[in-house]
């Protein structure tokens, strides 16, 4: 598919249409985008019909809601049993409504037990379910500049400055077409959460958003004629920073730049606590076998100031732990960066800091700010990822896969 969609678009590049015309040979690449996982039932409906296929292409028509359940070894609809691990759920040119159990996150933000409170998402394009185990997989085929649309208001207000929200629409799109490169062997290109980008549908799309994609409609950043991994994050407070640092990999356009333009983010400066016991329960969950925690010392620090490791002595040992593994096993929203002081240590940890996110990339405070003073989203997207320029998408080519840098022994 990739490689049919690539050779379209340099036909409609060719012809003058740019990346996206009237002709279906121009249109954009469809992303897979994973709304849930492990999920034993959900109803979905569509505002006239809705149609259901399973993987031997046979199709029926709902005009109602259809409850879909795991059950056993069985995949039902409405209470009938179907034949096959997946089915596709289809409603035409109109979008598909679906009722998700709300998927609760422990203590690192990774997925657990879904509870009883229900969401509700209205999606574009073709929604595929997938038994994965004892519960199904939630994957939406959507167009990627449709994809893009329901990325940006999940990700920043859409009141923001016109020229951040474009910026942040590239960005999207950029990051959304690399993982999609590299992705061909997996199940899904995204996720439709904070280990990707936010994705919601069309909740929040309203006539500026519309705008800002349409307007940058095709538009990616790339580094040697590829998509570039296009990290962002809240607010840097300070230097961005190195991918090395965060991910161990050696991406020349992701290297810390002097971002002194965030400060009106609520996120600017922080103060948090945590209890001892929960990091010792979480790092176990994670696969490290540490046992009762004795010190927590910063033992090394990022070019940007960052705590990169930590020295975290225990009854069974001693563990160099990495920032952002401190981050993961504690949570994300309770340590909003590694830009941090440990000011107690006892049964709780008090810390302060300053910043939220890995601060990798695009600071979207920042690039709000920079949109203010009246900056163009092309030079925000510039500045942030030095060694960058704007392409037309269908004009890429595939990604190389990241070098990583081997970590070093501790």
């Amino acid at each position: 598919m990739m490689r049919q969609w690539y050779r379209a678009g340099l036909v409609c590049a060719a012809m003058g249409l740019g990346y996206v015309a009237a002709s279906p040979a121009c249109a954009a690449p469809s992303i897979r985008v994973l709304l849930a996982s492990d999920v034993q039932r959900l109803e979905a409906g569509a505002e006239r019909i809705m149609w259901v296929s399973d993987d031997r292409g046979r199709s029926r028509s709902y005009r109602t809601t259809l409850r879909i359940e795991v059950r056993g070894q069985a995949l039902l609809l409405n209470g009938s049993r179907v034949v096959g691990e997946q089915v596709t759920l289809r409603a035409g040119e109109r979008d598909l409504k679906l009722w998700l159990p709300r998927q609760t996150g422990n203590s690192n933000g990774a997925p657990s037990k879904t509870g009883q409170e229900k969401v509700v998402l209205q999606v574009s394009g073709v929604v595929q379910l997938v038994r994965r185990g004892t519960g199904l997989m939630v994957v939406n085929h959507v167009d990627l500049e449709e994809y893009v649309k329901g990325v940006v208001p999940s990700e920043v207000s859409s009141s923001w400055h016109p020229e951040m929200l474009k910026a942040q629409a590239v960005a999207a799109r950029t990051y959304a077409l690399y993982q999609h490169m590299l992705s061909l062997s997996r199940d899904y290109d995204v996720a439709a959460s904070i280990q990707d980008q936010v994705y919601r549908g069309r909740h929040g799309v309203d006539e500026r958003v519309e705008q800002a994609v349409e307007s940058t409609r095709g538009l990616v950043v790339t580094y040697q004629n590829a998509p570039i991994y296009a990290a962002f994050s809240s607010t840097a407070a300070g230097l961005t920073e190195d991918a090395t640092v965060v991910w161990s990999k050696d991406l020349p356009y992701l290297k810390g730049v002097e971002c002194p333009f965030d400060l009106a983010s609520p996120y600017y400066q922080w103060k948090t606590s945590f209890k001892l016991e929960t990091l010792e329960k979480n790092l176990r969950q994670l696969g490290f076998d540490v046992g009762t925690i004795a010190t927590l010392t910063p033992l090394s620090f990022s070019r940007s100031g960052r705590v990169a490791t930590l020295r975290l002595l225990h009854s069974k040992g001693e563990l160099i732990l990495r920032g952002e593994e401190l981050r993961k096993a504690i949570g994300y929203t309770v340590v909003p960066s590694t830009q941090f002081t440990i000011d107690s240590f006892g049964e709780e940890v008090v810390m302060s800091g300053y910043g939220a996110g890995h601060a990798v990339g695009l600071c979207q405070w920042g690039a709000k700010e920079l949109a203010e003073l009246g900056y163009s989203y092309a030079s925000i997207l510039l500045y942030y990822y030095p060694g960058t320029e704007l392409r037309n998408a269908s004009l890429t080519q595939a990604p190389p896969i990241p070098p990583v840098i081997p970590a070093p022994a501790s």
